[in-house]
């Protein structure tokens, strides 16, 4: 597995080690690191000139822990396999995997060892967090070297089951006003509550939720305040950048507010995939002919429909967790995700309140209690599904905050 290894910008020997899971499946760790809380990213007032700059970014996760960026699952990324067989994988068997991965980083970088050790992820890389803790957890029980010091875990959005989660999607769009009381009656009377595999002689039911869909058609469900990206022009002209340039890092300056997120994405492709860059990164010549943002053709069986009874045998072994959700964010609906917490039936130790970064109100945040240990939950206010890309200031107040026990 080819991955990104950040140490922190404060003190490595004694901050937090944390291992982050981009979603996907199939989306490389960079995307993580460059658009949302690595410690640069691209300068955009260089877009349309040239492959563009890097520039620091100064809400950084890195200024407070050690950050692993994984490229997986394997076909992720830089990532790859030597065989056919090795491209295959599935809920079940990642957290094995990533285990695997890393102890072996651990025995290569034992000076990381007894660093509080944190497992992070989005979307679907959330899924899998759990479960990878809950290895880390039983390994450690076993007996197996190197015992890591696992602490707790934090997700964000999570896809933790996302048949739920799309099931979810219907009443949420309801209560932001994007479709009518009546448009969602209907769907109700219809569907039996299953809006996603519907019977085929439910005839009702398809029609009701057609109708629905083409309300909702052009709405951005990464964030529905975002506008609808443009398939030509300004995208293209991005995509055609020049391919030599020199890697420079400056710092913040004014950047150019492109049209949609999606021109910022694309450019990484070109970044990412330059001779130059790929030789300082290490690539290994001739493992990936082609580098991909988000590789949608990995092979994965998702054959784990949820995985929040996880969440609930951490909380029972002391281990501490945070799940954050831009409540903009129509993918992984907030309201889908706090629905497994309450069926968690975990102690409510914090009611239901507001919480603050640079004295504004920056979400809501309720916290359980289990064991010792906190499940805490926080929406970041007119966030979207990878809240640091959209409220980077926010966000970094909230871990903050959290992986210094204090309270949000």
């Amino acid at each position: 597995m080819f991955y990104y290894f950040i140490d922190s910008e404060r003190n490595p020997d004694n901050d937090p080690l944390v291992l982050s899971l981009t979603g996907g499946p199939g989306c490389s760790g960079f995307s993580s690191l460059v658009f949302e809380f690595g410690p640069i990213t691209f300068d955009s007032s260089t877009f349309g000139q040239s492959l563009p700059s890097l520039i620091l970014n100064p809400y950084s996760w890195t200024k407070m822990a050690n950050i692993i960026f994984l490229d997986w699952p394997i076909g992720a990324g830089f990532s790859y396999a030597t065989t056919p067989e090795g491209y295959h994988t599935s809920d079940s068997a990642s957290p094995k995997d990533i285990y695997v991965f890393l102890r072996k980083w651990l025995l290569s970088h034992p000076r990381f060892i007894k660093n509080h050790l944190y497992i992070q992820g989005e979307s679907y890389g959330a899924k899998i967090v759990p479960m990878l803790s809950w290895e880390i957890s039983k390994a450690n029980e076993g007996g197996i070297l190197p015992q890591m010091s696992l602490h707790g875990y934090f997700t964000g959005n999570p896809g933790t089951n996302p048949h739920a989660a799309q099931n979810e999607r219907l009443s949420y769009a309801h209560n932001l006003g994007l479709i009518s009381d009546e448009y969602l009656k209907q769907a109700e009377r219809s569907c039996n509550g299953e809006y996603v595999d519907i019977n085929e002689a439910n005839i009702q039911c398809q029609s009701a939720v057609r109708v629905i869909d083409e309300c909702l058609d052009g709405i951005d469900f990464y964030h529905i305040l975002d506008p609808a990206c443009p398939k030509t022009n300004l995208l293209k002209r991005v995509q055609t950048v020049s391919k030599e340039y020199s890697v420079n890092i400056v710092l913040p300056s004014s950047s150019v507010k492109l049209p949609c997120r999606d021109m910022y994405r694309t450019i990484s492709e070109d970044w990412a995939n330059n001779p130059i860059v790929r030789n300082a990164l290490g690539v290994r010549e001739g493992t990936k002919e082609k580098w991909i943002r988000c590789n949608e053709s990995v092979a994965i069986d998702m054959d784990v429909v949820s995985s929040a009874e996880y969440h609930l045998l951490l909380a029972k072994e002391g281990f501490r967790g945070l799940v954050y959700s831009g409540d903009h964010d129509m993918m992984v609906p907030y309201t889908s995700t706090l629905k497994w917490i309450y069926s968690l039936n975990l102690t409510l130790d914090d009611n239901w309140r507001s919480w603050r970064s640079n004295g504004e109100v920056a979400g809501f945040t309720i916290r359980y209690i289990d064991n010792g240990s906190y499940l805490t939950f926080a929406t970041i206010k007119g966030s979207g599904h990878t809240p640091p890309e959209y409220s980077p200031k926010e966000c970094f107040t909230m871990i903050s905050r959290w992986l210094s026990h204090d309270p949000l």
